[in-house]
This record gives structure tokens, C-alpha cells and sequence, in this order.
């Protein structure tokens, strides 16, 4: 019994000496107490804090999208990009029952390059992303000590990243103009913020499966993978 009074008296206090981190767009890195916290291990906290700056980066990068690509959130009936970037990660909060979980994640992808489609895009793209890298996680937003990502999976979804990045700043439609606008174009003020978010993730999803790899002693299979043909590996 003392044992356990200890605990919570250290449990307490460290809560109270720790200051949160004030981060400059006004978040916080403070965590609300959860019993359930005590069931996870550095490990776990490691990849939820992972998980959730590559879901920022995705959201920053949709939001983008949008901004250069006006026409895609109209196709929806939408105003602004902030709305539509809303609408599709608003599906995180029920992503177990949500569409996108059980998405072909693939098959979107292509979809936003296909001069058929006449649909947004922007969301085609991104919602492929947004499953294939939640795959990439079991499709989990909390991890335990019971939990266990692969490694592979990993280190599939960041080479995977790279072909969708390759894909959308070199595709153009039979007419030579591009699917989407993404970096710059001809004439323009270079901008390759784009591109700094995308390395973001792979740099991320690449530290973790490295990571993952390590703990679970269990090889990464590397691949040599050109983007140009894209195609993407299994995740």
C-alpha cells in the first residue's frame, strides 16, 4: 500500500514540476492525465507523438492543396479550403467506422491523375494519403504496451509518399497543363514548401520504421524503388 501512495505522490508531482512546451501557432504540449497512460510505454508515446506530426503535416499540405486549386473544393459545393480540409479530416475523429479507413487507397491516388475523373482532386489525393499512411498505423490513434506497428509497413508508406510526390509535381494532362498545382510553375516565385512538408513525413515515417525495426529485431526488407512508375508497395 505504501508502494502505491508513493507512486501517485511521485505520479503527482511530476505532473506538477513539468512545464508545457508553448509551441509558436499557440499550442501546447501539455497531455491530459489518463489512467490508460499508464499502459503505454515510451515506445508508444514515441509513435503517437510521431503519428500525430505526420497527420499535421498531411492536414497543412491539404489546406495548401486547396489554396492552390480552388476549382476542387467548388466541385464539392465548398467555400474555402479551410472547409473542405476540415471535411476530410473530421473523418479521424470515427476513423475506425469511417469510409476512409476502408478506402483503396491506391486506386485514389490514381483517380486524381486520371483526366476522366471529374471530381475534387485535391481530396482524391489526399484522402489516398491520409489512408495509406493510417494503414501504415493499424489504423490506430492511441497505442499500449500490447500494441505493435511493422516496421515494414513503415518504411513502405514513406517510399510511398515519395512516388504520390513524384506523381504530383510531374503529371499533365494531354494539353500539357498539370492536375494539380503544387511547388511552381513557370515564371513564378520559386516555393518548395511543398516539398519540405512531404520530406517532413518521409523523414518521420523512416525514423520510426528504423525505430520499430530495431525493437522488434525483425530486418526491414529495403527496396529500390522508382517513382517514376508508380507504383506503390504494400502496406
Amino acid at each position: 500500500m505504501r508502494m502505491v501512495i508513493a507512486a501517485v505522490l511521485m505520479l503527482a508531482l511530476l505532473a506538477g514540476c513539468s512545464q508545457p512546451i508553448k509551441r509558436k501557432d499557440g499550442a501546447s504540449s501539455a497531455r491530459t492525465f489518463s489512467l490508460g497512460n499508464l499502459a503505454k510505454a515510451e515506445a508508444d508515446m514515441l509513435t503517437e507523438i510521431n503519428q500525430r506530426e505526420v497527420l499535421k503535416s498531411l492536414r497543412l499540405l491539404t489546406e495548401k492543396l486547396y489554396r492552390r486549386n480552388p476549382q476542387e473544393y467548388r466541385k464539392a459545393g465548398l467555400d474555402s479550403a479551410e472547409a473542405a480540409t476540415q471535411q476530410l479530416f473530421a473523418e479521424l475523429d470515427h476513423w475506425p467506422e469511417s469510409v476512409l479507413a476502408r478506402l483503396d487507397w491506391e486506386r485514389s491516388f490514381r483517380q486524381s491523375f486520371d483526366e476522366s475523373y471529374a471530381g475534387d482532386r485535391v481530396q482524391s489525393f489526399m484522402a489516398g494519403l491520409l489512408s495509406m499512411v493510417m494503414a501504415a498505423y493499424e489504423h490506430k490513434r492511441e497505442f499500449y504496451l500490447v500494441d505493435e506497428l511493422d516496421a515494414q509497413k513503415l518504411y513502405n508508406s514513406a517510399r510511398n509518399v515519395e512516388t504520390a510526390v513524384w506523381k504530383l509535381s510531374t503529371a499533365r494532362q494531354a494539353g500539357g497543363a498539370r492536375f494539380l498545382l503544387s511547388n511552381s510553375i513557370e515564371g513564378e516565385v520559386q516555393n518548395l514548401s511543398f516539398e519540405r512538408e512531404f520530406a517532413k513525413i518521409i523523414a518521420l515515417q523512416d525514423l520510426l520504421a528504423l525505430y520499430v525495426e530495431d525493437r522488434s529485431n525483425r530486418s526491414i526488407a529495403r527496396v529500390v524503388q522508382g517513382a517514376a512508375s508508380f507504383v506503390f508497395l504494400p502496406i
